[in-house]
């Protein structure tokens, strides 16, 4: 089911801490008679450039694209185009980001992060939609959360979401989300 999500989106982004905990390929793999697809590019947004030569996402067939905010604008490594966007704080310009993106033509992007990314994310805003897969396995309470956001401290500064689908994928549940308007968690 992921890689179908995958298959149909221009690019995958993901950030530097997934590549470096978990070293993802980022790509589409289906069998030849789920018809004709494409590897979308893939994107890594590394601010401090700290992606390793050996870092699958480099070796795999199609564009990798990784956005830092250090070097020099735009140049070439190990297998990726490399391209300075405004940054602070050790954070890139998540807007910059995206506007980059768009002037490449990407118009659907799947993020397929971390916390601290999706967190970001969310608060500025720039989320349209999430897939979130549910398996039935219970993690306890220090499990890696999903969203790195401010403490909520109030109902009223919790996130609001519109639940657009919930179905079964084999024994685990995938539900797709759509953030309402006051979405963004709110100042406290």
């Amino acid at each position: 089911d992921t890689h179908r999500l995958r298959a149909r989106s221009s690019a995958i982004l993901t950030g530097i801490d997934t590549v470096l905990a978990d070293d993802p390929s980022l790509t589409v793999r289906l069998p030849e008679t789920e018809g004709a697809w494409r590897q979308p590019r893939r994107v890594v947004l590394d601010s401090a450039l700290r992606i390793p030569a050996s870092a699958r996402v480099l070796a795999q067939p199609g564009d990798t694209l990784v956005f830092t905010a250090s070097g020099p604008a735009i140049h070439e490594r190990a297998g990726a185009t490399i391209e300075r966007v405004p940054g602070d704080a050790g954070r890139l310009d998540l807007g910059a980001v995206l506007a980059r993106l768009a002037a490449l033509e990407v118009n659907d992007v799947l993020v397929e992060a971390g916390p601290r990314l999706n967190g970001s994310l969310l608060e500025a805003g720039l989320v349209d939609e999430w897939v979130i897969y549910m398996a039935p396995h219970l993690l306890g309470d220090k499990a890696l959360g999903m969203f790195e956001l401010p403490a909520i401290e109030h109902m009223a500064a919790r996130c609001r979401v519109e639940i657009l689908e919930v179905r079964a994928v084999g024994p685990d549940w995938r539900f797709t989300l759509r953030p309402t308007p006051d979405a963004a968690p709110e100042e406290t």
